[in-house]
């Protein structure tokens, strides 16, 4: 019940930010919870970067947010070390990346060379940097925001790097009535600034055992399976998920159970959370006429259940 609690408390904090988008609010907790980054595309001025403070904020995390340009360079990320006369030596300046929460604004305006220098991040939660190799503070997250690929100055993400965020989502336009409330009201982002912690890390690690501890069946692992290996059959995409998607599938799926209030994963928590967790992972086949995302879902309603 205190896990219910916490979750629905964080939830209704979020969604007094960011106003309309309850669905898209869960998913950004859902990543998190499960101890994946998170990468948020779509057109400025929707409320990625508002989204990306606001969780940090609530989760009473260490932020660092960095813009990310063309002239950015991996060592305005990692850190740099320079010569210190008093100290004759070489001292280390840690770069934003040693932070707990870390927001890559725009990432696909940086060259690949400087979005490669999250990899290890990542992946690792370590840098190496002049031989050295360095822990993050944990927990880590990348919460990435990212333009749309027609507009001018970007790059596209590498697919090493798509690989390393757990989901990928969309916020879209408010409606009618949510704009409303964005147009009569308080500065969003102001409101933001100003949110409580809910969480400590200490509590989100809690969180995130609660997530390993739900339960997945043999019978719903062999959905999963079924689900990737259509994706590897050739007909629905150039190439199919990975072991490595497969297993950041199944974490997604299990803290959108814990979220649902439940200690075991069902088909639609998977459901639920497929297009976010594979679509920036899969090429469409050429004739498909489809983007990813409802390839995917064309692909879903396909794969009957175990």
């Amino acid at each position: 019940m205190q896990t219910q609690h916490t979750i629905q408390k964080l939830l209704t904090q979020l969604n007094t930010v960011i106003v309309g988008k309850p669905a898209q609010v869960q998913h950004c907790l859902t990543c998190l919870l499960a101890g994946g980054h998170l990468l948020i595309e779509d057109v400025p001025g929707v409320g990625k970067t508002t989204l990306s403070h606001a969780l940090a904020r609530t989760l009473g995390l260490q932020f660092a947010r960095v813009q990310f340009t063309a002239d950015l360079m991996p060592s305005d990320l990692t850190g740099v070390s320079v010569y210190e006369r008093e100290q004759q030596a070489f001292v280390f300046h840690p770069g934003p990346v040693f932070t707990q929460v870390l927001l890559a604004d725009e990432i696909n305006r940086a060259s690949p060379k400087t979005q490669s220098a999250l990899l290890e991040a990542m992946e690792e939660k370590q840098v190496t940097v002049e031989g050295a190799t360095r822990p993050l503070p944990q927990p880590f997250f990348v919460i990435a925001t990212q333009n749309p690929l027609d507009q001018l100055g970007t790059y596209a993400l590498p697919e090493s790097q798509l690989d390393r965020f757990l989901m990928r989502i969309s916020l879209g336009y408010p409606d009618q009535a949510a704009e409303f409330q964005l147009l009569a009201g308080q500065g969003h982002r102001d409101i933001a600034n100003q949110l409580p912690a809910l969480t400590s890390a200490v509590e989100l690690k809690f969180l995130q055992q609660e997530v390993t501890s739900v339960r997945a069946s043999d019978a719903l692992i062999h959905y999963v399976q079924a689900l990737i290996a259509a994706t590897r059959s050739g007909k629905w995409f150039v190439q199919g998920l990975s072991p490595r998607a497969g297993i950041g599938l199944i974490r997604a799926a299990k803290a959108q159970a814990l979220i649902q209030g439940r200690d075991y994963v069902a088909p639609d928590d998977v459901q639920a959370i497929l297009p976010q967790t594979t679509a920036h992972r899969l090429v469409p086949i050429s004739t498909s006429g489809r983007s990813a995302v409802e390839q995917v879902r064309a692909m879903m309603d396909s794969v009957a259940l175990q």
